[in-house]
């Protein structure tokens, strides 16, 4: 059974006789659907990052986040996180932005503002220095933000299919029990989402390596198939230039005390959050699908990294299996948090949206908690509050491929 909350949350919809399940979300004007109506302010380099928390602070509707980039970039990498930014402001979950900079960096929050402005949606640009300073700068984006939030109240939700979603998938903190339980479970969502029409992305590229065999094997042609082969090489390849060989190398203190061994064991249970469908595409970091079906975006195994790009790649939401407790979440997409374990969930109830565990306790199987995710996914992308949302973790991190110059 599907369900989907009706945006002012009176009542809950059964569409267990409807052919696609549907969510309540907002069209943008680039075409597609947002989950959240959110205004963002966007600061493009860290000097700026302190003053865009306190518009949030003076304006209730809006978002940001506390990162250390936007200057001495070069290349690549200064590249991958103009993207980023820009994926972010982009995102079908924000309706406006206010792109906040300093002036003399090296991302100029004019080029930012311009990217995102092509979207169609409201943009506006604030520099300290052109202003002022801080103070001044502060003023006039708080002016701004608390028009574009009024603006954005007048939105209605709609009734939207989830071939208008894009998933991204993520396991942190895992344990024995993630590839029995909750990542198993979320492979089911995947597939469901896939069949649908919809988008789902697999990431953690450190965390495949020794399952990447069975997601080649998948892949839609040679060429996908050979990608995966090239992405897995070239992560490895940045642990043998630190001398580290990461292959034969254990997984994190946390994911040792739960019970996993090996890095390939992680991977193996890792994999299953991709589910069954063929493997359409291997896209860079924060970089938007071209294609619907299963997706991967080429990430680190950092949470946050990993969050922020496929949310900057265009992830409405998030789906996140845990066995060993984190709070990790994102300004701007809903995450909802599943455990693999009982006990974890009954510790950090305050952090955890489902518990998987009782597919360990045998009392319900990969696809009822797999049917369970999918109606929770119906009722978050049409309003309802993840525990990351009400705890306002609004966690951002962009994957730093390269020095600072």
């Amino acid at each position: 059974m599907c369900i989907t909350w009706k945006a002012n949350e009176e009542e809950v919809i059964s569409l267990a006789n409807q052919p696609e399940p549907t969510f309540w979300g907002y069209r943008r004007p680039d075409g597609r659907v947002g989950v959240r109506n959110h205004v963002l302010i966007l600061p493009t380099i860290t000097c700026a990052t302190q003053a865009a928390k306190q518009i949030t602070e003076l304006v209730q509707g809006t978002v940001s986040f506390i990162h250390q980039h936007g200057c001495a970039q070069v290349g690549v990498d200064y590249e991958q996180t103009f993207r980023t930014y820009v994926g972010m402001g982009t995102n079908p979950n924000v309706y406006g932005v206010v792109v906040l900079g300093l002036g003399c960096e090296t991302h100029q929050a004019r080029s930012v503002a311009g990217e995102i402005a092509k979207s169609g949606k409201p943009v506006e640009l604030v520099s300290i220095q052109d202003h002022g300073g801080t103070l001044s700068a502060i003023a006039q984006g708080a002016k701004i933000a608390a028009q574009m939030v009024q603006d954005a109240s007048e939105l209605m939700r709609e009734p939207f299919p989830f071939s208008e979603l894009i998933v991204g998938t993520e396991c942190g903190g895992s344990d024995a029990c993630s590839g029995l339980s909750a990542n198993p479970a979320v492979g089911f969502v995947s597939d469901r989402i896939v069949d649908c029409g919809g988008t789902s992305i697999l990431a953690e590229t450190t965390e495949l390596i020794g399952a990447e065999h069975l997601l080649a094997n998948r892949a839609v042609d040679d060429k996908v198939a050979k990608r995966v082969y090239e992405v897995i090489q070239a992560m490895e390849n940045r642990a043998f230039t630190m001398g580290v060989d990461i292959r034969t190398g254990n997984p994190s203190p946390g994911n040792i005390r739960g019970g996993l061994s090996s890095l390939e064991e992680k991977s193996l249970g890792a994999a299953n959050k991709a589910g069954t469908r063929p493997l359409q595409e291997l896209i860079d970091y924060a970089e938007r699908p071209t294609r619907k079906g299963l997706v991967w975006m080429d990430t680190p195994g950092h949470d946050i990294e990993q969050l922020t790009g496929m949310v900057a790649g265009g992830a409405q939401i998030v789906l996140f299996t845990t066995g060993r407790g984190t709070p990790t979440g994102s300004p701007i997409a809903p995450t909802i948090k599943i455990s693999t374990n009982s006990a974890i969930f009954n510790k950090m109830r305050e952090n955890i949206d489902i518990n998987a565990g009782t597919i360990i306790e045998g009392t319900e199987t990969i696809d009822s908690v797999g049917q369970r995710i999918m109606d929770q996914i119906a009722k978050v992308c049409s309003g309802k509050l993840t525990k990351a949302e009400i705890l306002k973790q609004h966690d951002f991190g962009i994957w730093r491929i390269g020095p600072t110059f």
